[in-house]
């Protein structure tokens, strides 16, 4: 008789692995430019403030899935404390959340691919990529977890090699063609918040983004093989994390050049390699990129896939998406939410370039609302469960006064969306896929009652 359950064969290596992964986006290698010339090297407060938030975050939902081992994702502790209907708005919003994802990775795909190949169109080797993706993932759980591994790896190498490069290179005092490389640096041109608090306060927008998907290593949890031990040492590393790969690296590369020296449309990793010698920088940055972004698809499809699952077996998705291989792989949503990335790779090929910022600005609005109803779940937990609150070993700190705080940091940072004019139309648009899931939810159930 085939097994209803999702097989538990993450080792503690792969979920560590997962963990770094979902805290280091591309946003990282290419972005982080663009952010230091926002923000100075104030940017470094921001990855500190949202770092720390998005540790409570994840203590929170740690705690959460803990409490009860039979939780495979948010849909099943949402289900619990708010209702069917909310479950069923926060499982497909959290689905769109990494759809959303996934089209941009598979995008990045190709443009990374053409620096070695400008003749191949771009859909091609994004195409290549998610049948690959997908092969693997319909294999074991434990190939994902591998795979995750080694991208993972790949990124971690890489942002260590540019710190202990850089740290060398600030201690002897190596000059570059915008000066010698020291931590004066760090204060010496305008200031810690060159652009005052204004720009200080727009590096949130991306700051934030970055940390998109940090939360995965919850939802691994379902499929990991002892829970209670690796779920926790995962989520109490995230500090060091944020420490090291985020400010450690702006840090660095901030010290070597000032940051009115980096170059927003360039990735900040290339100009230090370059200063040191390193002729293939930009090509291997573009392999940790395009790794990256791999890395980032795969995340997607796997917990895509999960999210169907947990909705088909709560009923809130058609039946046979809840149906388990021999390996306990959902195959059947695996190929529906690779389907629906495929329409939108190829809609996002034939449509501007506006509507696909618009798509994705809006999945970090729906990502606010899954962090926050996560919060919002613990706090009715605490509340209305204390027994089994008090037996947890795993608590978040500082409740309730944490809980608060995450929630006020999220509605300033929509505010901060709000600003830019790029975000602002999210902020509009989004209400809108809230309304269709509803409009959903109210004719499905309507319909099952007359039956």
């Amino acid at each position: 008789m085939q097994q209803e359950t999702l097989s538990r064969g993450l080792k503690n290596r792969h979920v560590q692995l997962i963990a770094i992964g979902g805290a280091i986006g591309t946003g990282l290698f290419l972005g982080a430019g663009k952010s230091i010339h926002l923000a100075g090297p104030s940017i470094l407060f921001a990855y500190i403030i949202t770092g720390i938030i998005c540790f409570l975050i994840m203590r929170a939902l740690g705690e959460l899935l803990l409490s009860n081992l039979e939780y495979h994702s948010f849909v099943d502790f949402v289900n619990d404390y708010f209702g069917r209907r909310v479950a069923f708005v926060t499982g497909w919003t959290y689905w769109f959340c990494w759809i959303s994802i996934a089209m941009a990775d598979l995008t990045a795909i190709g443009m990374y691919t053409q620096f070695w190949f400008p003749n191949i169109p771009q859909w091609v080797p994004g195409l290549i990529a998610l049948i690959v993706l997908l092969i693997m993932n319909l294999a074991t759980v434990k190939l994902f977890g591998e795979m995750e591994f080694w991208f993972a790896l790949i990124k971690i190498i890489a942002i260590i090699a540019l710190i202990i490069i850089g740290f060398i290179m600030i201690v002897k005092g190596f000059s570059t063609d915008a000066g010698p490389s020291s931590f004066t640096n760090l204060w010496s041109h305008d200031g810690m918040f060159p652009n005052g608090m204004n720009g200080f306060i727009l590096s949130f927008q991306m700051v934030v983004f970055a940390f998109v998907g940090i939360e995965l290593v919850g939802l691994t949890a379902g499929e990991t093989e002892n829970p209670e031990k690796v779920i926790p040492k995962a989520i109490n590393n995230i500090p060091i994390r944020v420490l090291i790969f985020y400010v450690g690296a702006l840090l660095i590369i901030m010290s070597i050049y000032p940051w009115n020296a980096i170059n927003p449309a360039k990735s900040p990793f290339v100009q230090v390699f370059l200063a040191v010698g390193i002729t293939a920088a930009a090509g291997i940055v573009n392999f940790v990129v395009l790794t990256s972004a791999a890395s980032a698809c795969n995340s997607a499809i796997f917990s895509t896939s999960r999210m169907t699952y947990a909705l088909a077996k709560e009923k809130n998705a058609p039946e046979a998406l809840a149906k388990l291989t021999k390996h306990h792989v959902p195959s059947n949503a695996l190929f529906f939410s690779v389907i629906v990335v495929l329409i939108a790779v190829i809609l996002n090929y034939i449509m501007p370039e506006g509507v696909f910022t618009l798509i994705t600005s809006i999945s970090t609005v729906c990502f606010i609302y899954i962090w926050a109803i996560t919060v919002l779940c613990h706090l009715k937990y605490r509340k209305t469960r204390p027994e089994l609150a008090a037996k947890n070993k795993f608590k978040m700190p500082l409740f309730p006064v944490a809980n608060y705080i995450i929630l006020l940091f999220l509605a300033f940072v929509l505010v901060v969306l709000a600003l830019a004019e790029d975000t602002r139309i999210a902020l509009f648009v989004t209400p809108v896929w809230f309304i269709l899931l509803l409009v959903i939810y109210h004719l499905k159930w309507v319909r099952h009652s007359y039956r």
